[in-house]
């Protein structure tokens, strides 16, 4: 079938409407008519190429949508259901899926990094050519064809829009304080990046009871965001930020640290504000081949830990119910996350946009 997709085709330039040929789903793979793809930052990194990934690329990998077909051996889903995806397929059987940790599944990892579904080919061309899928979803297009693990159903009546933040920043950012970490009530918790994720932290640790809350932006209207969510503190991220941290937490640094810029210079600033025997946690992606540098004299003698979070530390088939049942509660107000809705013809527009911190979250549309 043809579908519209965007492409990157070359390296630090835009990305490109194209048509392209969507080969139908082969066994245990899905076509999904897409409804709504989230404008994430690691889709931007293929563009600019601090992520390293074959091209030409059909981009997207936060995304939802409606079932449209399925393959030979799908049993889990049927035609008509509504799924988030997840660009974390897990085998079910490596060491980490066997430690519901699908995130780290050994067994795909090669073949995601190739930009190819799970049996190491491509389902897209353009011109006789294969064009690679990025995190085996490709999902700023029309239709996609996906592996069946990474699609998760959810209830009909999440919005799909939110369903498709579910699929990455919100279970990105939800899971880093509630997986990675299980902050606790009371604890002093500081948050680098208020975008998508940095907001979905500011919810899980909102919800387990942390006090204070303090957030960090370039930007004001996201610092505003932050405190209608529930920020008890928001900093604009200058010169005098670390002074207005621990102005607020006691002269101490905070319990837990969470960095979601993938900024290696803003790792090793939040770095600074963890209290001695407290925690960094580093859930934005850096560029690749980028090193941070921590002095490691004050991490032993101030017992700091530095973690890393990768999508959350998640389990999608665990997670992404549970968040969609939250949000249906009224637990978790995923909405607002929604900043802009824009058409598959404006996505560097969106990028733009997204860059300028204009955005907590804009969405495709479909």
């Amino acid at each position: 079938m043809k579908i519209r997709a965007a492409v990157v085709k070359k390296t630090g330039q835009p990305f490109e409407i194209e048509t392209l040929d969507l080969a139908p789903p082969r066994e245990k793979e899905v076509l999904v008519r897409i409804r709504a793809a989230g404008v994430c930052h690691s889709d931007w990194n293929i563009r600019t190429g601090e992520t390293e990934h074959p091209l030409p690329a059909a981009a997207g990998h936060e995304g939802a949508g409606i079932v449209e077909s399925i393959g030979e051996g799908v049993t889990s889903l049927r035609a008509g259901d509504h799924v988030a995806l997840s660009w974390a397929p897990g085998c079910g059987s490596c060491f980490y899926c066997s430690s519901r940790r699908p995130a780290l599944c050994e067994t795909w990892k090669e073949a995601l990094w190739a930009g190819t579904l799970l049996d190491g080919t491509t389902r897209l061309s353009l011109n006789g050519k294969a064009v690679y899928h990025y995190c085996a979803l490709a999902c700023f297009a029309e239709y996609a064809v996906v592996p069946e693990v990474c699609c998760v159903p959810v209830d009909k009546k999440v919005p799909l829009e939110v369903a498709a933040l579910i699929g990455c920043a919100v279970t990105t950012g939800l899971g880093a304080s509630m997986n990675t970490v299980q902050v606790e009530e009371g604890a002093a918790v500081v948050i680098y990046g208020m975008g998508g994720v940095g907001l979905s932290i500011l919810a899980g640790a909102q919800l387990a009871g942390a006090d204070p809350l303090i957030c960090v932006d370039l930007w004001e209207e996201k610092l505003e965001l932050a405190r209608s969510l529930g920020a008890t503190a928001a900093f604009k991220a200058d010169a005098g930020v670390q002074e207005n941290i621990l102005a607020a937490t006691a002269q101490r640094g905070a319990d837990y640290v969470f960095e979601a810029t993938g900024s290696t210079e803003v790792q090793e600033s939040a770095f600074d504000a963890v209290r001695p025997g407290g925690k960094l946690i580093l859930v934005g992606l850096s560029a690749t081949g980028t090193k941070t540098n921590f002095p490691g004299s004050a991490i032993t003698r101030q017992e700091k830990t530095i973690l890393g979070s990768y999508y959350g530390s998640c389990d999608p088939h665990r997670d992404f119910p549970l968040y969609s049942t939250m949000y249906l509660r009224g637990e978790l107000d995923l909405d607002r996350l929604v900043s802009k809705i824009y058409r598959l013809e404006e996505i560097n527009t969106a990028y733009s946009d997204m860059l300028e911190g204009k955005t907590a979250r804009g969405i495709i549309a479909f």
